[in-house]
């Protein structure tokens, strides 16, 4: 928690698109960027990966891209450990993740949104992973899973974009077949793999919302 008011003190004072909106889970008030479009297609949830913020990288670039798009994003700091901690540290810290993003996705039904997606990235992905498989009900349509290193899909029903790069880490190539095995007979989910990109899209920004605004524009 600490680290997390060290991020939100860090990034607040400079944010240009959108406003700082703290939300509550567990007993915990936790940091948001909020960015509303005009005549908005849907409300996005976005969720950040390892130790990081919710306007870092493409992170950032996401929330405020696909605002521009027609979207209306809330882009959500995650729990967060020290700097050395590896992914698997984070495992005690599922279920709250997964209380963050579902109180991200009742803050967008509040503001009336009937159609709501999460975009997520690299262990953001775990987490919503996380989410989609202990909320079968939820009122998300649809999910855009941005390298994600877990090998399948199987009993989340909501429609899914697995989007990885051709020079990502190695655990999400090496679990992409059995990712795309996982999702075969769900017209509405796909897979792609994003020619010479890296875990980050390092340099693609534009290709990235492409990819990500093509494939809401079709499914929401």
């Amino acid at each position: 928690y600490a680290r997390e008011k060290k991020w939100a003190d860090e990034i607040t004072p400079g944010i240009v698109v959108g406003d700082a909106q703290y939300l509550e889970a567990n007993g915990h008030k936790f940091l948001t960027l909020y960015t509303e479009a005009a005549n908005a297609k849907a409300g996005l949830v976005i969720v950040h990966g390892i130790g990081v913020h919710p306007e870092h990288g493409l992170i950032g670039v996401l929330r405020s891209r696909l605002a521009d798009a027609g979207y209306t994003t809330l882009s959500i700091q995650m729990p967060v450990l020290a700097v050395e901690a590896q992914s698997d540290a984070y495992r005690p810290l599922m279920p709250e993740a997964v209380e963050r993003i579902k109180t991200a996705v009742q803050f967008l039904q509040s503001k009336d949104y009937k159609k709501i997606a999460v975009v997520s990235h690299s262990l953001g992905s775990r987490m919503s992973h996380a989410y989609f498989k202990a909320n079968a009900d939820t009122p998300a349509a649809a999910w855009v899973a941005i390298g994600m290193a877990d090998d399948s899909y199987a009993g989340i029903k909501v429609p899914i974009f697995d989007l990885y790069g051709q020079k990502d880490n190695p655990p999400v190539r090496k679990n992409a077949k059995k990712r795309a095995d996982s999702m075969k007979g769900k017209a509405t989910s796909m897979q792609t793999r994003a020619p010479n990109a890296d875990h980050f899209f390092t340099g693609q920004d534009d290709v990235l919302v492409k990819y990500v605004k093509e494939y809401l524009d079709k499914t929401m």
